[in-house]
This record gives C-alpha cells, structure tokens and sequence, in this order.
C-alpha cells in the first residue's frame, strides 16, 4: 500500500487529508496506462506555430488580485510521470492544457491559448484584428491582445466574433474593445441568433443551483496539485476577473449567410441546441480555416452538463457536423475551435467524421439499448465505445463521459424515471437513509461492513451506502470520514475532470463543511443589463414562497423610466399575484391597481440583484409609489432569498 494511504479499513484514525492512493486506486491507474493508444502527436501540434510565450503567466486585475496563473500549474511539468493520485490519461490532458502563448494556426489566423479556459482567436483583416471568442474575464483578454500586438504589431480590433452563449467565449469582450467602439460603428459583434436572449435567461432561473454545482465541476474550492484540481478537461480552469457583455451588432439567421469584415470573407453555419443553445460555426475561404466552435474538440464533450442545463442534442449535433463536412471539408486546410489545439490538412477530415460519428454512436446505441428495455443505469454501464473510437484521444472522457451521456440522451427523450415503478414515488434521501441503516442493522454494522468494501477497493458500492448513513446521521463523523475517502479514491482514478472535481470536492465539504465565505451573485447578475424586464419578473416569479403566498392577492403597476424604444421612454408593465402565483403583461396600466410604482431601469436593476432593498430604494426616493405603498412591501416579503453555499454532499 502507498505510503500514508487510507488504509483497508478507510475512515480510520490516519487523518491526514488528503490521502495517498490505495492499492485499489493504483491498480486501475495501472489499467488505465495499459489501455492508453501509444500517440503522443497531440504535443506536437499544441507545440506547433508557437511565436511567443510568457516565462511567468501571471495576470492580475487592477488592484494587483491575480485572475489568472498558470503557474498554479507547474506541477505539471511537460516530462513528470502521473502522480498515482491522477488518472493517468487525464494527466496527459492535463499536460496538453498547459501549453500557453501565441500560437499561428495558419499565416493571418492566430490563437492565444492557455490565458484562460478557453482560447482566443484572432484574424487578421486588411486594417485590424477580428476577435473570436474573448475569454472569460477582461484582463485575460486584454493579455491576449497585448501579446498578439507586441509579437506581431499593434493593430486596431475592426471586430468580435462570439461563437456561442456560453460565459468564457464572450465575457472578456471589454478587455479587446469598448461599448464606445462598437457604437461609433468602428467594431462589429456578430453572434449566433438568439445569442442575448441564450446568455440572459440560461443561467437565470437555475442560476443559483447551477452555480453551486459548478463549484463541484470545477474544483473552484480545490487546491491546485496531484490530489487536488489538476484540469478542466477542456482547459486549465475559469479566471475570476472583471466580466462584461456588449451587444452584437448583428446576429446570424441561417447557414449559408455570409458577411465581410475588414476584407475577412467568413460563411456560416448555424447549430442549435448542439453545446449551447446558440452556436455557429464558420469558415474563412481565403485562410482555409474552419473554426468549430466549441462542437469539436479534443475530447467528448458534455450532452449534459454535470452542473446542470437543459439537455443537448446529441443526434442534432452529430448532423451539424455532417453538414459542416459537406460545406466546407473538401476547402479546410485547418481546423481551430475555442478550446485545445488545431487540425491541419489530411488529418481534417479523420477527425471530424469520428467527432461526427461519436456522437452519432452514443445517441443511436442509447436508444437502441432503450428500446431494449434497459434502463439509464443499465445503459451507461453496458455501453462501450467501438475500437475505432475508443482508439483516439479526443474521444475520451476527458470532460463529458459515455456514462453520464447514455443517461442523458435517455433523458432527453424519456426524462428521468425509468419506468419501474418501485422508483416512481421514492422516499427523499434522508427518509430513505434512516430506514436502510435501520435495515442493515444500525450504524456501526453498516460502517463495519462497508470498511471492508473500502479494503477490497468497491468504491462505488461504499459511496452508495455510505451516502445513505450521512444522510440518515449528518454529524456521524465516522460516516463522513469513510465517505469522504471513497469520494477521494473515485476522483483519483478518475479520467474525466469534471468527475475527479465532483469526487474530490465532495471530500472535502465532507471533512470540513461546505465554505463560509459570501457566495457569488447569481441568477445572471453580472448580465442584467441585458436582460429584459419580463426576463427579470420571470426569476421574481421562481422566488415566490407560494405556501406563503397562498390566499394573496396583490395588483402592482410598474412605470419602468429610461428604456430605449418605450413610449415617452417609459415601459409599462403589469404584475399580478393570485393562486400563488405570479403573472404580468406588457402594456396599459390597471385602474385599480393596488399600486404603481415608478423607478429608473437602473434602480429596478440594483434591487433585482440585491444591491439594495425595494424598502431602501423607497426611503430615498428612487422608488415613487402611488397608491397603497404597503403592497410593494407584502410583495417583497413573500420572495425567498437563496443561500449560495447549500449542503450537497449532506441533508
């Protein structure tokens, strides 16, 4: 056994976290190895077309706080072994993702990868650069502008290409241009058709469970080392700078559109509902480039996040990238995306058609095994991938899984019960705890018995069973020290990150509870500004205590001041409680309202996401109500607040 390991008996009096791997663990690790393709043309081409990197990357905001370092990384070194703590095909990943700087990815298209979880591309057009994708955080993305202006010229941003909804493709805009630029008409944002809508309402309604859970996915409370945060999978991890947004000036309706850009000919191709509600990818004839979005990359990717979102299509997603093949394949010299490493020349075409038929292949043998009568559970662990997928690097977990996919594709079409009906009306997890303790004979006979499945390596079934001793005994420390080292030897062996994130931090909220620390602002807080107010309702709406709602009934008219395109500059809505529930329409106002209350766009912003209270906005004067000003007050009190850092990993 590795040296301060857990031990057989797991859960013991070692308490020393986090733990080595156990023999179990190191065993699989070694089965992983033997199974690994001898290919290691990845760390050529993340090398390839390299013109300038930074010796220490390290990137702070403005008050000298660091957003962004991979020297977090240096752990990683491009020839240190595995750690027995890390998948080793996982590590492999990890390494690639490293790769940081300026990279040519053909002459005039040029990428800055390793600056943040996703890549920015960069075009260069007769006068300045067209901007793909500007990261996540303002100051990584204007590193990457200052990199690319100092190796190569400095040259005005003509452009901003955002390929899809998601927040580390767009976020980072203000730090390559400014809302002044793009209206003076100097930069265009082109976006995929329903890009604002997609970034203003996806993270809004679920907003703060989705976060939460993204803590787990990401290892955002990990340390970065071999038993901690080692990658995304996709990339590093997120940076925690400055986010904004700027509007596009033009938005892409069908494939086939094409548009120019200081002298940059660009077709595109639209792709719903494929990794984001709203996506596109593109070609540039001129270079022979082909950018694929976030559709192909150098790993399987989600089809359900582990965070949470609404289902993707994976049929939908394996026809776009048929299409993509038929428009522009035979023309590709090379093919970028917004996470990983390009393609170039023959190799294209190998790689999209097994993208393409990865996800073909999940969807059709999920539903084919469905039909059989297998449930979600019996699919994912029957389900392999073929040889000639299972072959290739990026077809591997790294990020999305088979396992967790199978289940969601099922999901999609049939949603989540399985059709037993043993399972269609289930206790809720704490109710269910207790009586399976009581059935196994108590507490310590059921930790008896799963110290000796922890010993001989069954760490699913310990973490199962476990689970419902927690559950059932929240402060049995015992319980939670057993659990926390199955999680731990799970996200270990691990060889997707999102997976080993989950694992690993459910460890530690285990040992040492979930943080104290304020929660992040969510429910698309940083976004409101482009939100439209029945956007903002619908969210007040998901905050209602309707148990303490029952019996009211209220009538509010809102007089909304200051929004462009309203008549006289006023919007006017209507919202009404009954039958506990809210509703509102757009439009004239009612006579007999219990209230109206008039306020700027941007006070009605300030009390949506909490920076002030509609009492406070009232007392000084922002909020004028005409009528019984006690109902604003009533309504408010009937809205919960949600607490950011609730137990996951316990009741």
């Amino acid at each position: 056994m590795a040296e301060g390991a857990a031990g057989a008996e797991g859960g013991g009096a070692d308490r020393q976290w986090p733990h080595d791997a156990t023999e179990a663990t190191l065993a699989a690790q070694a089965e992983v190895a033997a199974t690994m393709p001898e290919d290691d043309s990845d760390f050529a081409r993340v090398e390839r077309g390299l013109l300038a990197r930074a010796d220490s990357l390290t990137i702070t905001d403005a008050g000298g706080k660091i957003v962004w370092g991979m020297e977090e990384y240096s752990f990683e070194a491009s020839d240190a072994p595995a750690p027995p703590t890390v998948n080793p095909s996982l590590w492999r990943q990890a390494r690639l993702n490293t790769a940081h700087g300026l990279f040519e990815v053909c002459d005039g298209v040029y990428q800055v990868r390793g600056y943040d979880l996703a890549n920015v591309s960069f075009v260069r057009g007769a006068t300045g650069w067209l901007v793909i994708d500007p990261l996540m955080s303002t100051e990584t993305a204007r590193a990457a502008l200052d990199l690319i202006d100092e190796t190569l010229g400095e040259r005005p941003v003509v452009g901003v290409i955002y390929t899809h909804s998601h927040v580390d493709h767009f976020a980072g805009v203000l730090g390559v241009t400014s809302p002044e630029e793009v209206a003076s008409g100097r930069v265009q944002v082109i976006a995929p058709a329903g890009f604002m809508t997609e970034v203003a309402s996806e993270n809004v309604i679920a907003g703060n469970v989705m976060v939460r859970r993204a803590t787990y996915m990401y290892g955002g409370t990990l340390p970065r080392g071999p038993r901690g945060h080692v990658d995304s999978g996709l990339g590093k991890a997120g940076s925690t700078g400055g986010k904004g947004l700027i509007a596009p000036t033009h938005e892409v309706h069908a494939t086939g559109e094409k548009l120019e850009i200081d002298g940059i000919e660009i077709e595109f191709q639209l792709t719903p509902g494929t990794e984001a509600p709203a996506e596109m990818n593109f070609f540039f004839p001129q270079f022979g480039a082909l950018c694929m979005a976030e559709n192909c990359s150098a790993h399987l990717h989600n089809v359900l996040t582990p965070r949470g979102a609404q289902v993707r299509d994976a049929l939908g997603w394996s026809k776009y990238m048929a299409e993509a093949m038929d428009l522009w394949v035979e023309r590709t010299e090379v093919l970028f995306a917004s996470h990983h490493w390009p393609r170039w020349g023959t190799e294209i075409p190998d790689f999209l058609a097994k993208q393409r038929d990865l996800y073909r292949y999940l969807h059709d043998q999920t539903m084919r095994l469905a039909n059989h009568g297998l449930t979600p559970i019996e699919i994912a662990e029957e389900i392999q991938l073929p040889g000639e997928l299972a072959c290739e690097y990026f077809c591997r977990d790294y990020y999305g899984t088979l396992n967790h996919n199978a289940k969601a594709v099922y999901q999609r079409y049939i949603g989540w019960f399985d059709g037993n009906p043993a399972n269609l009306h289930p206790l809720p997890p704490v109710e269910a705890g207790r009586r399976y303790v009581e059935y196994m004979g108590g507490a310590d006979a059921l930790l008896e018995r799963a110290r000796r499945s922890f010993g001989e390596g069954d760490y699913r079934w310990v973490a199962e069973v476990v689970n419902h001793l927690v559950f059932a005994e929240p402060d049995n420390q015992a319980a939670r020290e057993l659990q926390a080292d199955t999680l731990e030897q799970l996200g270990y062996q691990a060889e997707s990150a999102p997976w080993r994130d989950f694992y690993l931090t459910g460890a530690q909220e285990l040992r040492h509870g979930v943080p104290s620390r304020p929660g992040p602002h969510t429910g698309g807080a940083g976004y409101v500004g482009s939100m439209t107010v029945d956007m903002m309702f619908d969210y007040l709406a998901v905050r209602l205590n309707g148990p303490r709602a029952q019996g009211r009934r209220l009538t509010i008219n809102w007089v909304i001041e200051g929004v462009a395109g309203a008549p006289d500059g006023r919007d006017r809505w209507v919202l009404g409680l009954e039958n506990a529930a809210l509703h509102y329409h757009h439009g004239d106002l009612v006579e007999d309202a219990d209230a109206t209350v008039t306020l700027a766009r941007r006070v009605l912003e300030a009390v949506w996401t909490g920076r002030t209270t509609i009492d406070d906005a009232v007392a000084s004067g922002r909020v004028v109500v005409e009528g019984r000003a006690a109902a604003l007050t009533e309504l408010f009190e009937l809205f919960d607040r949600f607490d950011f850092w609730f137990p996951i990993v316990t009741p």
